[in-house]
């Protein structure tokens, strides 16, 4: 396409995604910069929140990974997401359930931490509990491309196939 005023148009340039690095122990290193993309110093680590969605009925929620996406068609148990630059884990857990969701949560309630020694990223989990109208779901373009309410049976009955990570079961398992 093009606009012969202006000549050709281009596509506007992807942001870039900058990150804060930490150490093992969660412990921000100053002066650090990580980008989205590029490859994680040995020692360093990034930091991704993921929330659990728990409705008050007891029902989970799950959603279904956009096709284009790493592991594409696949069920997730948690809505989350990198931290970006300056974001704490709680700040970022808002930030990505209120993007992936449409909910908004005040409070979160923190169940785990995760090291992961070869995605050198540190995952910390949240419970968001809430009584949100079920159908009121807004999905993330780009992100995901449905979702389901399940119970904890029906999520532990899901397999490797249809789960992108068995790694939220572990917490979800403790919460029933």
């Amino acid at each position: 396409m093009s606009n012969m005023k202006n000549g050709p148009l281009t596509p506007s340039p992807r942001t870039i995604e900058l990150w804060d690095a930490y150490d093992a122990k969660l412990n921000k290193i100053g002066d650090v910069t990580l980008v989205r993309g590029e490859d994680v110093p040995d020692g360093y680590f990034h930091l991704v929140s993921e929330i659990i969605v728990k409705h008050t009925d007891g029902s989970y929620l799950i959603m279904q990974r956009d096709r284009r996406k790493h592991l594409g068609g696949m069920w997730e148990a948690t809505a989350g997401g990198s931290a970006l630059q300056g974001e704490n884990p709680l700040t970022c857990a808002q930030r990505e359930l209120r993007e992936e969701t449409g909910i908004e949560a005040s409070e979160l309630i923190e169940i785990g931490r995760v090291l992961h020694h070869s995605h050198k990223t540190y995952y910390v989990d949240y419970l968001c509990v809430t009584d949100v109208d079920k159908n009121s779901i807004v999905l993330q373009e780009g992100e995901t491309m449905d979702y389901k309410w399940v119970t904890a049976d029906e999520l532990r009955k899901m397999s490797r196939d249809e789960m992108a990570t068995m790694r939220s079961l572990n917490f979800i398992e403790e919460l029933t």
